[in-house]
């Protein structure tokens, strides 16, 4: 005799309906219109900036997935006057922060002040409480400053005087460093880097577009660039949620996302064609956001080229920007000169391509 009545089998719970309902597809008119609004963006850039072309699709695509991007280059290639230019290509807030030591969090964040009249603490929120915000010279910037940083990063709201204070929406992060100085830096961490959706690194003109970056120059009458003087036909802040929502329809299938995950599996020492001897050069591999920022770039590359799926080429053409900043090298690889986009161009070479 049983003291047990036999076990039931269990109904599994019920899926919730958000997640019952198919995407929505992308139509052609929905094709169209992202097109007009990067080719809008895209012609922003082409008044105050020459060349660099994979920087301003850096940024565009970035724009477009959702993420905030760090741009690495010398002095004087345009860093601050590209992350302007898609600032002020769209209807939003602009705010830029020059980074500092002495730059504390209430600087960025803001602080509460005491108001004799009322006495009572009233909040002034900081220059991080806009659509887009231009942190020049990153590395610069204390780790209390950059803890604040990452928090407004990763949250997408702030704290003052115990308060969350949301960000306003979209937001994004246009950070900028010098490779090359070291006096008064301090190396962001690896959990502020892995924030950064993408790393984008600058190289020198070619003697003929700096030539005509100077007729540029010339027929402007100022080296600095002035938003009222270039012409209004920006975007909304309501375009941009579009585009965000767009790029986030777009399909993928199991085939890309097993790509993306090989690419960054095989960053770690494993994937389907391990990397002989990596462990030797690199001590750490790129995380599974990584992946996810790959499949992110990937749907709004999609997007940005008309289609409403993703194809293999969307997913390598910005490998080395999802995965530089990720991967860290040991310090035999560090003194033999080896470079993180050295490892990813073995990555790609490896992994079979779906």
């Amino acid at each position: 005799m049983s003291f047990f009545s036999p076990s039931q089998p269990t109904a599994p719970p019920p899926v919730p309906s958000t997640l019952q309902s198919p995407t929505v597809p992308i139509s052609r008119n929905d094709a169209e219109r992202a097109g007009r609004l990067v080719d809008s963006i895209r012609s922003r850039f082409a008044q105050t900036l020459v060349g660099q072309t994979n920087l301003r699709e850096s940024l565009i695509t970035t724009l477009v997935a959702g993420g905030h991007i760090l741009i690495e280059s010398v002095p004087g290639l345009a860093k601050t006057t590209a992350a302007q230019t898609l600032a002020t290509s769209v209807s939003g807030s602009f705010k830029r922060v020059q980074c500092t030591p002495d730059l504390m969090p209430s600087d960025l964040v803001g602080t509460q002040v005491f108001d004799f009249s009322t006495q009572r603490f009233t909040t002034q929120i900081g220059p991080i409480h806009a659509n887009f915000v231009l942190l020049d010279e990153i590395n610069r910037a204390n780790a209390k400053t950059q803890s604040a940083m990452l928090e407004a990063m990763a949250e997408g709201a702030t704290t003052i005087g115990g308060q969350r204070i949301e960000l306003p929406k979209p937001f994004m992060v246009i950070a900028t460093q010098n490779p090359i100085e070291e006096e008064g830096t301090f190396n962001l961490p690896e959990a502020q880097m892995d924030r950064f959706m993408m790393k984008a690194i600058m190289t020198y003109p070619s003697a003929d577009e700096e030539q005509r970056m100077l007729g540029l120059l010339i027929n402007r009458g100022s080296d600095a660039i002035d938003p009222t003087k270039l012409p209004r036909d920006v975007i909304s802040i309501q375009d941009v949620d579009w585009l965000r929502e767009t790029a986030r329809r777009v399909h993928v299938s199991d085939a890309i996302m097993q790509y993306a995950v090989a690419l960054s599996e095989t960053s770690r020492g494993g994937g389907p064609k391990p990397i002989q001897g990596l462990s030797s050069l690199v001590r750490l591999g790129a995380s599974p956001r990584a992946s996810i920022a790959l499949v992110r770039i990937a749907q709004a590359s999609a997007l940005m080229a008309g289609r409403d799926y993703v194809i293999p080429e969307d997913v390598r053409g910005f490998a080395h920007e999802v995965f530089r900043h990720r991967i860290l090298l040991t310090f035999e690889a560090l003194a033999d000169g080896v470079t993180s986009d050295q490892i990813v161009d073995q990555i790609v070479q490896v992994v079979p391509v779906p």
